[in-house]
């Protein structure tokens, strides 16, 4: 798309191509942040624009930048309660102790599903633990069903139904992906899509020893 723009810019208007329709730089700009805004779009979620409320963290956090973002390092784990894969109440002390990866996602989240995978990669090699916590608010029964289907070995989900968990962190944007050291303080923070199985993901997870 950007080598068929450069062409037609650089062409010029031409005697075959009637004035109005050639495109002029603003036009081009345009063209091009719509294009940088849809990859940006298709790594994340927004949650304000999620296909079902998700409480008080979608009402007053905006959409947060994809990639690492380390602002929040040394941060203490928050202390809001969610629920593990047996429905009881769990908080991330429970955790403390050695290192963790917390995974926000929920089904209907096109890059969380598609980073799955790779979670469930790093789960099964025993690296780090990896928590989902899924913001969906149907129920357990069909966050289950859903991962079901997809032949996990190594994950099972956690539940935040309230997004009370969500919202201590002041997360905003799906998935979003937080590594814990061994006492419970945040390292980074990872917003969007990310491969959890390769070099790159291994060094970074690897800051929290």
């Amino acid at each position: 798309m950007e080598a068929f723009i450069s062409r037609i810019t650089a062409e010029g208007p031409s005697a075959k191509r009637p004035p109005h329709i050639a495109l002029e730089l603003p036009v081009r700009l345009s063209i091009t942040f719509l294009l940088g805004f849809g990859a940006l779009a298709l790594s994340a979620c927004d949650t304000e624009k999620a296909p079902e409320p998700q409480g008080n963290a979608a009402e007053t956090a905006p959409s947060q930048a994809a990639g690492i973002d380390r602002s929040h390092k040394g941060k203490a784990a928050p202390d809001a309660a969610f629920q593990d894969p047996d429905g009881e109440p769990v908080t991330l002390a429970a955790f403390k102790g050695k290192p963790v990866l917390v995974n926000l996602w929920a089904t209907w989240c096109a890059p969380c599903i598609a980073e799955l995978p790779t979670l469930d990669v790093l789960a099964a090699a025993g690296t780090v633990p990896v928590v989902l916590v899924s913001q969906d608010m149907g129920g357990r029964e069909a966050v289950d069903a859903f991962l079901a289907k997809r032949a996990l070995k190594a994950l099972d989900s956690h539940l935040d139904p309230d997004a009370a968990l969500m919202t201590a962190l002041g997360a905003s944007t799906l998935p979003t992906t937080i590594l814990y050291d061994a006492e419970g303080k945040e390292v980074w923070r990872m917003v969007g899509e990310k491969d959890w199985s390769g070099a790159e993901a291994a060094s970074l997870i690897a800051e929290a020893r």
